[in-house]
């Protein structure tokens, strides 16, 4: 039996992230995944592969989601990047008027090329209106920095500690990922479940950053909450994707690789 997925997140038109890469990985795990879009992202390659931000109107992505609800049952959702107040309320609604099994939110702050002061005003509406609907919580380490209040965290203590404080917010569980930003030739990611602590680790892939990593391992696991399993087996599963679509990454005419699902 299939399993459906909903995305909502915004489209990267290289490829390297957002729902592009949501919805490859979707398919490696076997899964049917759908896309509603929150905005449309464009790397400047003139202004130092800046971001062009273009939001879409939130009666759009009502429009979008209403369709993918009326030809699927949703096992699961991701939320990518929002990227307005706007979208984050559309959001808010679509997921408090719809029983959904899983919400794995990746809590996309801001992008380069958006104003930097809409970034308190996204802060403040993902904590409000997002975070406590979801199932897990997949914060990067910069994410889980102001999610948490810490000024710093350079250690696998402090990542579990942040978890925990993020998870008092609201989230049911938190992923906060270390990844390859932690001293030490591990890439580290701590799981709090609500009750304990889990700590997931693998050798740290080459030095170049790689795009579409973290939307990547969010969209994995909500593909393994959606076949059934449950969370430590799917962000083991996970992990083990990502780490290994880091090491199949592609060289990009970009400052950046980008990792490949396939």
């Amino acid at each position: 039996m299939t399993a459906f997925v909903l995305d909502i997140a915004g489209s990267e038109s290289t490829g390297g992230a957002g729902c592009q890469a949501d919805l490859r990985t979707f398919h490696q795990l076997g899964v049917y995944g759908a896309c509603t879009l929150t905005c449309i992202v464009a790397f400047n390659p003139q202004n130092g592969w800046d971001h062009r931000f273009v939001p879409i109107d939130p009666a759009v992505i009502k429009n979008q989601t209403e369709a993918t609800l009326a030809c699927w049952d949703i096992n699961a959702v991701k939320i990518g990047m929002l990227g307005t107040v706007p979208a984050i309320e559309a959001t808010a609604d679509i997921l408090s008027t719809n029983a959904f099994p899983h919400v794995v939110v990746d809590p996309v702050l801001i992008c380069k090329g958006q104003e930097p002061g809409a970034a308190l005003d996204i802060d403040n509406a993902l904590r409000e209106k997002i975070l406590p609907l979801a199932t897990v919580l997949t914060p990067n380490l910069v994410e889980a920095e102001i999610l948490s209040g810490m000024d710093t965290i350079s250690t696998v203590e402090e990542l579990t500690e942040a978890a925990k404080r993020i998870a008092d917010t609201g989230a049911k569980a938190v992923l906060a990922k270390g990844g390859a930003n932690l001293p030490g030739d591990k890439a580290v990611d701590v799981l709090w479940d609500g009750s304990e602590a889990t700590i997931f680790s693998a050798p740290k892939v080459g030095e170049l950053r790689v795009s579409g990593a973290g939307d990547s391992l969010a969209a994995a696991i909500t593909a393994e909450l959606a076949k059934g399993n449950d969370l430590h087996t799917a962000v083991t599963t996970a992990k083990e994707f990502v780490t290994h679509g880091i090491e199949q990454s592609f060289s990009a005419g970009t400052p950046f690789g980008v990792v490949w699902q396939g």
